[in-house]
């Protein structure tokens, strides 16, 4: 499926920090600012708590610049990398007021792409030895789609559609308002651009056989049990080897099951999971003792 990789402004949106800026601070950090006399500085790390892939410090970085941008950001490894649990991630300095208001929405961003790029790590990790590759979903927090879909390519997973505009993608519900998998792939053909795959969700056998007959050239085999789903690559492999398949729905992300939906011939694996259900990555930003430049 085609992917759309953003750019690193419009990824690291800047109105997207200043919003969830402005949810945390409301009229402002009343406890910062009752704490923490005016122009101190100090030094901060964010530290792991947990084993596995990085992804977002560029945006950890942009949300402590948006408040001060003086603040002095180093990151010490890269999105994509991965860490042991105790690692130091990035190392800061600046306005101590500036670092801890940020510190909640920083993490938060940070905890959340290096959730879902862990969980992928893991997911690709489990069919290493297939051809088949791990794939996301529109199954995406709203708002935040463009960002997720970075973190399941840094745990080196794929994107499957970014948005409805990506491909045609007939599923079931597009199958029975069009009266069928024949009538829809027709109507596809006729309205859509010669250069957009067409892809089906096939339910059962007839479907499949419907959607090799009509030319689609991706077919989604939905919850299926593994045999019927070996049955089903293997038939759509000796009638048009050409087509590309993927496997979809309930097979969630225990590596077993993803290994023994992989070792059936199916190109793709295409998991909701990814971005609705992974776990946030624990970390922490920690403070230096020693703080400077207090007026008093």
């Amino acid at each position: 499926m085609p992917e759309r990789v953003a750019a690193f402004d419009t990824l690291f949106d800047l109105d997207l920090i200043r919003q969830a800026l402005a949810e945390d601070i409301g009229r402002s950090d009343v406890t910062t600012e009752a704490t923490i006399p005016a122009g101190v500085q100090a030094t901060a790390r964010i530290v792991t708590r947990e084993a596995g892939v990085v992804a977002g410090l560029p945006l950890a970085q942009r949300v402590f610049t948006a408040l001060d941008s003086n603040v002095r950001f180093e990151a010490l490894v890269a999105d994509g990398g991965i860490v042991e649990a105790g690692a130091t991630l990035a190392q800061m300095s600046g306005d101590a007021r500036a670092l801890l208001t940020a510190e909640r929405v920083a993490l938060n961003f940070l905890g959340r792409l290096s959730g879902i790029a862990t969980l992928t790590a893991r997911c690709v990790a489990a069919v290493k030895d297939t051809k088949a590759q791990i794939v996301d979903t529109r199954k995406t927090t709203p708002g935040l789609r463009a960002l997720e879909k970075y973190a399941v390519r840094m745990g080196g997973g794929r994107n499957h559609r970014a948005g409805l505009d990506d491909g045609v993608l007939i599923k079931d519900n597009h199958i029975a308002a069009a009266g069928g998998v024949r009538p829809a792939i027709l109507r596809a053909r006729e309205h859509a651009s010669h250069l957009l795959r067409i892809e089906v969700e096939c339910e059962d056998e007839q479907q499949v056989s419907d959607a090799v007959e009509s030319g689609a050239d991706v077919i989604l085999l939905d919850n299926m049990p593994i045999e019927r789903l070996r049955a089903n690559v293997e038939w759509i492999r000796t009638h048009a080897p050409r087509t590309i398949i993927e496997a979809s729905g309930g097979i969630g992300t225990d590596p077993a099951r993803l290994a023994a939906v992989a070792a059936t011939g199916v190109d793709l694996i295409s998991l909701g999971a990814l971005t609705h259900s992974a776990p946030n990555f624990d970390m922490s930003l920690e403070f230096d003792p020693a703080v400077k430049g207090a007026k008093r």
